[in-house]
């Protein structure tokens, strides 16, 4: 494999390339915009990446703890939708006072994981989900690096 090859196969899919690989219920199109606003709210923070992980688009601290998973109807849950880390008991509260935007994921539930239906949720609202992800598994390296960062 050439050096142009590898770098091709180790970058992450299009959300066209997504809804190809598997039948989902939601537009190529509608599936595009809800990952560009992911990746952008997951990528605008530090020492993050994104990488396929179980099928999907995933984000990561420092190529190793994930934060957020993107699904594009996972298994025919007629969802399109995140998976993210989030504080203790924030689960609960969310998935109890709005089960319309908020479910309890399948896999990554029981370690207190949020589900969040992204038709639902407005792009601040989505950044501020991301951004309370990230300081739920980033190391204190690397929480001390974003409160240093402006704007943070």
């Amino acid at each position: 494999m050439s050096c142009k090859q590898r770098s091709l196969a180790l970058q992450p899919p299009s959300a066209e390339q997504l809804h190809n690989r598997i039948v989902s219920h939601f537009p190529p199109h509608e599936v595009a915009e809800a990952l560009d606003k992911v990746r952008a709210a997951c990528l605008a923070l530090p020492e993050t990446s994104e990488r396929l992980s179980h099928g999907g688009p995933a984000f990561f601290i420092r190529n190793k703890k994930c934060f957020v998973m993107f699904l594009d109807d996972h298994h025919g849950d007629g969802r399109l939708a995140i998976w993210c880390a989030a504080p203790d008991g924030v689960q609960a509260d969310l998935v109890d006072t709005d089960p319309e935007r908020f479910f309890r994921p399948p896999y990554v539930g029981h370690m207190g994981w949020i589900g969040v239906q992204l038709p639902e949720i407005e792009d601040g609202e989505l950044s501020a989900i991301c951004q309370e992800a990230f300081a739920t598994v980033a190391p204190p390296s690397v929480l001390k690096m974003w409160s240093l960062e402006p704007g943070a």
